[in-house]
């Protein structure tokens, strides 16, 4: 494969020089749990004994390093072993799979939910089986990959679709408008609940009241599909995200497994006839091998967590901890997007001051991600801090401190 190599090489090549190389990923050698005033700290190769404070982590109520939470995974594992041996059409499902799928269903309020290996394959799985030859989708502007190349994937290069501009209801009727003189048989418009680069929050109600408006100009409606994987779990006074903010209902809403509850694996909940017809049709579940059973042991730890008094607390705490690192940010006179959501990002608009600051702050013992072109728009660059529950009031001083000492 000499001669592909070369051309693969050249296009790293090509990568490095336009800034958009990723590199090399740090690796995590050891963790030490919280203590006292401290949380987690982190041990990278290459690093010796040096403790990073990650503040780069989807694991937004901090669950993943808890005793019960990996006694729940461990008992899961010990009872039906490290692997579930093939897809579940084939071989049977778990007990525990569908016990997930049941609690997931009563935790957002609907008829049944469907698991899947992970939140990116949900949202194919589903988006490529509501798609049809006659459908028009419409996307927001800032909507994650896995939208966008889910729609790629349902829709062809042919397909019907439009992009409405970020969360504005004036832009989503002109797209919807495009939609009835297309002649469709139905719309689908799809959305991100929390938007990650930014910590936004879509408009629901307000987008779900718009789209049924236009029910009857479609001959198989018009339906609103959410991704609310840095939502669930995070955000709301229980953690039912961006739906409970709102106070909206959409008709079909996915989630994940990964971020929040601090497992692995993504989910999808609905009518039944809905999750009856994408257990058929979404192929990315059908032919996927899905979480282990010990997964979901621990998924239903994390639901049992948050859905309790316990749970309230860790969430208010994750709202104060999220404040005050805001708060900071303004105080030292950074640009932010203000919100309740954990998603907290520094914007400062410049590729390599970006870069430098994400190194500063390496070297001062905090692991931070820089989101640059094409990751965000040119810019827009910024430093995406995610603030998780186990984080304490100490550790976002410690942060806050380190970027005081900025100098760039």
């Amino acid at each position: 494969m000499k001669k592909l190599e070369a051309v693969l090489t050249a296009e790293l090549e090509k990568l490095k020089q336009e800034g958009r190389l990723k590199g090399k990923e740090q690796i995590i050698v050891d963790v030490k749990k919280g203590e006292g005033a401290k949380g987690p700290r982190y041990f990278l190769k290459g690093e010796g004994g040096k403790e990073f404070i990650r503040m780069n982590s989807n694991s937004y109520l901090g669950l993943s390093l808890r005793e019960d939470m990996i006694a729940a995974e461990e008992e899961g594992t010990r009872k039906y072993g490290v692997g579930p041996g093939a897809v579940r059409f084939i071989s049977g499902t778990f007990k525990a799979h569908r016990d997930l799928e049941h609690k997931l269903a009563a935790f957002h309020g609907r008829e049944d939910a469907m698991i899947f290996s992970a939140a990116y394959v949900t949202v194919g799985g589903v988006l490529t089986s509501l798609i049809s030859k006659e459908t028009f989708v419409i996307s927001d502007e800032l909507n994650h990959n896995s939208i966008i190349n889910a729609i790629k994937l349902g829709l062809g290069k042919s397909g019907l679709r439009a992009v409405s501009k970020h969360n504005s209801l004036d832009d989503l009727k002109r797209c919807l408008d495009e939609a009835v003189k297309s002649g469709a048989k139905r719309a689908l418009v799809v959305t991100d609940g929390i938007f990650s680069m930014r910590g936004d929050h879509a408009p629901l109600k307000e987008i779900v009241e718009l789209v049924h408006s236009y029910d009857e100009r479609f001959a198989e409606d018009a339906f609103v599909v959410v991704d609310d994987s840095h939502g669930v779990g995070a955000f709301g006074r229980t953690g039912r995200g961006t739906e409970e903010i709102t106070g909206a209902r959409v008709d079909v809403l996915m989630g994940t497994l990964g971020k929040a509850y601090g497992v692995n694996g993504g989910y999808v909940v609905g009518s039944r006839a809905l999750i009856t017809y994408l257990r058929e049709h979404a192929a990315m579940y059908i032919y996927s091998n899905p979480i282990t059973v010990g997964e979901a042991y621990a998924a239903m730890k994390a639901l049992e967590i948050l859905d309790s008094e316990e749970g309230r607390t860790i969430l208010a705490h994750l709202r104060a901890v999220t404040k005050h690192f805001e708060a900071g940010l303004v105080a030292l006179g950074y640009e932010t997007i203000p919100g309740e959501h954990p998603v907290t990002p520094l914007v400062l608009h410049d590729t390599a001051r970006t870069k430098a600051l994400v190194a500063h702050l390496t070297e001062h013992g905090v692991l931070a991600t820089g989101m640059t072109y094409p990751v965000v728009p040119k810019g827009a660059e910024e430093i995406r801090f995610q603030i998780n529950a186990d984080h304490t009031e100490a550790d976002i001083d410690e942060v806050l401190s380190a970027i005081a000492s900025f100098k760039g």
